[in-house]
């Protein structure tokens, strides 16, 4: 494919009704995605796959679009962001392979088309069980040579995003565009994603805002990516299952971490565990399934100061303390400057914050 030729795909997809597998289907029969943006209605139908209606739509939206290819190519070169069409190398094989794949990619960083993939999904609002599961997990993939995708949402799919930077790489795929941060609040950690060797994706041109509509369709390239997806943890009705359920339809593995039956944020888990995803309880569980050996985990000495110690020892793993609870539980009652501290702590990866401010370890002993 021509380089300028991606462009005119990518506006192709823009039109109203040609979703995947027609864009395919036109691909097939004419020589080129230029070549469809340029025909008429009647040349459009006469190739077999297209209706009347179909084919005036679709011609009707070239006409007045004229120009949107190479707006598309000056947007991509404005942010930054590159282009692949499904036809080009560097489109990962294992996406082609699902039913609908998106015909391009929009991405900051480097595609990777063949390194193994394991897909990391839960809820946004999560537990610090499933936090502490999910950076762990993320980070021991990582170190074991895996690349870990998730969808870049709060909650899991964020610890999942950290723990694999620690290590080694990690792809984020948005319901946006590559150069709009959702939420805000990941600009950094999106931005850590490209310079650490990762991939920020998207089949949505630049400045595209997100929308309800486009995260189930970025569910598909979330598990379609992977040759398997751990749901850490979900609710009943969560998103999370939805991507469960397409690794299904894809033939791919669904891997579940077991929870607690009373805690709502564990029955979708456990649920997908009755219906026959493999339970996992260490990443291990999942490397096994692909020949995989997790690498030894170096032993981490911990360098306190007397304050910093005094506060590692009221903290615990499970339950995040806020300030007030800290000062409450200190043994001397106070420390000065304990939020610099806490900081402080925070910065050597001894403690995690959440988003309600309330502190844990950042790892049990």
């Amino acid at each position: 494919m021509e380089s300028e030729d991606k462009y005119y795909l990518a506006a192709l997809a823009r039109s109203p009704g040609s979703g995947s597998r027609l864009l395919k289907q036109l691909m097939e029969h004419f020589s080129s995605a230029r070549a469809v943006w340029q025909a008429d209605a009647e040349s459009l139908v006469l190739q077999g796959k297209l209706s009347s209606s179909q084919a005036q739509r679709l011609a009707m939206f070239c006409r007045k679009q004229l120009h949107l290819p190479e707006r598309l190519a000056a947007d991509c070169q404005r942010a930054g962001v590159k282009l692949c069409a499904i036809s080009q190398q560097e489109y990962p094989y294992i996406l082609k392979e699902i039913s609908d794949p998106p015909q391009v990619l929009f991405y900051r960083g480097e595609l990777q088309p063949q390194t193994a993939r394991i897909a990391m999904v839960g809820a946004r609002r999560f537990t610090p069980y499933g936090e502490g599961i999910a950076l762990a997990f993320g980070e021991q993939l990582a170190a074991a040579g895996v690349t870990v995708v998730s969808g870049a949402a709060r909650g899991i799919d964020t610890a999942a995003h950290r723990g694999a930077l620690k290590s080694g790489r990690t792809v984020a795929v948005l319901g946006c565009g590559v150069d709009v941060a959702y939420p805000a609040e990941n600009r950094r950690l999106l931005a850590q994603i490209v310079e650490s060797g990762g991939v920020v994706v998207s089949e949505y041109g630049p400045g595209t805002q997100p929308l309800p509509a486009f995260f189930p369709a970025r569910n598909r390239i979330i598990s379609g990516l992977a040759c398997g997806t751990v749901v850490v943890e979900a609710a009943s009705r969560s998103g999370s299952l939805i991507t469960a359920h397409l690794a299904l339809d894809a033939g791919r593995d669904v891997f579940a971490v077991p929870g607690s039956i009373y805690s709502e944020m564990s029955q979708g888990c456990n649920r997908l565990i009755q219906q026959g995803a493999k339970l996992v309880q260490c990443p291990a569980d999942i490397l096994e399934e692909y020949g995989l050996v997790a690498p030894p985990k170096p032993k981490k000495t911990r360098q306190l100061t007397p304050a910093e110690r005094q506060v590692w020892q009221v903290l615990s793993f499970e339950h995040p303390l806020s300030l007030d609870e800290i000062i409450q539980s200190l043994p001397d009652g106070e420390i000065s400057n304990l939020a610099f501290l806490l900081l402080q702590m925070e910065l050597k990866g001894l403690v995690i914050e959440n988003e309600l401010h309330a502190y844990r370890r950042a790892e049990r002993e």
